[in-house]
């Protein structure tokens, strides 16, 4: 089966690297292509997206088109207050945390419980961590301190930094986002409890 498709359209090549991959992590099942205009974007067959996400101003430039594709179009904007009628949006002036949040929110009121996405790959969906792996990552992404998760699981200090370097080692990740975002896809985490 092949990879669902999502499109950036922005001039800005920073938010473009940012948010491809916040996306990736998000969704290790799609393929991101990024374009800088909307001349660039539709000489390679739009229709093969699943999502576009889209610079606010490139949208205003070029409404019509867009409002043709209002179910599968984000719009990227820089304040929470400012939004299209009828578009969905995304505000990227947010601390990360913040964006991976919404991003997360988005695809779980989109596709609840991965509804017309195709399934993870095998090695994906497989349990590589221990109960207490499970349990301590589940804080960590919550928020709490090494010193708060050995309190709340009455470990010692050094077992919680221990699970904490296994979990990044096994999981191959490099930051608690990232962490994040493997723990709300795979349900271990309601995103309200971030």
């Amino acid at each position: 089966m092949e990879r669902p498709k999502f499109a950036i359209i922005d001039p800005n090549t920073l938010s473009v690297l940012g948010l491809k991959q916040i996306l990736q992590n998000v969704m290790p099942i799609i393929d991101v292509l990024s374009f800088h205009s909307l001349a660039e974007f539709e000489t390679s067959k739009p229709e093969q997206f699943a999502h576009i996400f889209v610079a606010m101003n490139i949208v205003l430039d070029n409404r019509s088109f867009f409002i043709e594709q209002v179910k599968r179009t984000i719009v990227l904007t820089t304040s929470q207050d400012t939004q299209i009628s009828g578009f969905k949006s995304i505000c990227i002036n947010v601390p990360e945390k913040q964006l991976i949040r919404s991003i997360l929110m988005m695809h779980s009121g989109g596709h609840p419980k991965g509804a017309h996405l195709p399934q993870l790959p095998e090695s994906l969906n497989r349990q590589i961590l221990t109960g207490r792996e499970l349990e301590v990552m589940s804080l960590i992404v919550q928020g709490f301190i090494n010193k708060e998760i050995a309190d709340k699981l009455n470990i010692g200090l050094t077992t919680v930094i221990t699970h904490r370097k296994n979990i990044m080692d096994k999981l191959g990740m490099k930051s608690v986002s990232a962490l994040t975002i493997y723990a709300v896809m795979h349900g271990y985490v309601d995103i309200s409890k971030i």
